[in-house]
């Protein structure tokens, strides 16, 4: 423990020389990836600095207690600090084993969102549309940034199917969680019985990644161009501006018509492109992990039913959470207060890591 606790303080020191060199300065994605360790090392290296101290304190009082012929009143007073000394390191062992526990690269990425409408017909539309307005709420309270790049409207309001990217810091770390099946319990306002529907979305979570994690063959794509269908305006509906991609060695299939420049377009379009792609490959790794590993709190299958928004009840019900903590008041909830959900998630994750001994 000692020795990569003494290496991690290393480490952080030269980051902290690395940053203020002109030439990182002058090199914009590498200061940001600097910075980024940099901030991730900082909680790390607090602790470990006191436990360190605490360590060499613990061995001094040990030698002083078992050195024959050392001054009486030495080693009371060194007797008196032992257990206080033991009691404290113990607990710093613990938070420790927390801060080094294994961190998903992905987590200080941008993510790209998909909502699509399950089972429940129209209500499952308006549903989708009901999550796309939380998840928005959600990052306006944390900051980021909400880009739509695709959706297919529902006839009787929400969204078939709504694709859009969050931009924002550890913006995949925190909505990696949300992958899955959301369902809702309420009664349809086209309901004249006043019976409760269930209906189903599906939430997809990809990580945002760049060509150079990424490199996809031009080739190895089938671009289309038309035109662009419903709200927009006349540019929109009369210009050929919307792209659709097709990834032939796959058979990936994405498209873009959110924006009336067929440029713009193409670049979402590729944006989405490569973050299918990636979780593609991703999952054919995954699959190959222990089955520990699958059943982690965050595997993120979008087959799993995560979640139950029970409105009559005014509920919202996290399966993936035990007791106290998996029960929520929804109206908050949809309204954007989504993190007190999410840290429960990490805390259950992480305790799911340091059980299986993942340090």
């Amino acid at each position: 423990m000692e020795e990569k606790l003494v290496a991690i303080i290393a480490r952080f020191g030269e980051i902290t020389n690395q940053l203020a060199a002109p030439d990182i300065l002058n090199d914009y994605k590498r200061f940001s990836e600097l910075s980024r360790e940099h901030k991730r090392l900082e909680s790390i290296v607090k602790v470990a600095e006191e436990y360190l101290t605490v360590s060499k304190n613990l061995r001094e009082n040990k030698e002083i207690l078992s050195t024959p012929g050392m001054d009486a009143e030495l080693k009371e007073l060194a007797a008196s600090e032992l257990d206080d000394l033991t009691q404290t390191k113990e607990q710093m062992e613990a938070d420790l084993q927390v801060l080094l526990l294994p961190r998903d690269p992905n987590d200080d990425k941008n993510c790209i969102v998909e909502i699509r409408a399950g089972t429940g017909g129209d209500e499952a539309g308006i549903f989708a549309g009901d999550l796309f307005r939380m998840y928005q709420r959600f990052a306006d309270k944390k900051g980021w940034q909400t880009e739509v790049i695709d959706f297919n409207e529902s006839e009787r309001g929400g969204y078939k199917e709504i694709v859009f990217s969050l931009a924002g810091e550890e913006a995949f770390g925190m909505m990696k969680y949300e992958s899955g099946v959301h369902r809702v319990q309420r009664v349809p306002e086209t309901e004249a019985s006043g019976r409760i529907h269930t209906s189903a979305a599906t939430v997809a979570i990809l990580p945002e990644v760049d060509d150079v994690e990424v490199h996809i063959n031009e080739n190895d794509l089938r671009i289309d161009i038309f035109r662009s269908g419903g709200k927009g305006g006349q540019n929109v509906n009369k210009v050929e501006t919307a792209v659709r991609m097709v990834h032939l060695p796959t058979g990936i299939v994405v498209q873009c018509q959110e924006e009336r420049s067929q440029l713009k377009n193409r670049q979402k379009a590729m944006k989405v492109l490569r973050a299918r792609l990636y979780e593609f490959e991703l999952e054919k790794q995954q699959s190959e992990l222990s089955s520990s590993r699958k059943d982690m709190v965050k595997s993120g299958d979008r087959s799993d039913k995560i979640r139950t928004y029970n409105y009559p009840q005014n509920r919202l019900t996290d399966h993936r959470l035990e007791g106290d903590a998996k029960n929520y008041a929804l109206q908050e909830v949809v309204n954007g207060e989504i993190e007190p959900v999410i840290r429960q998630l990490q805390i259950a994750e992480r305790a799911e890591l340091l059980k299986a001994g993942a340090i």
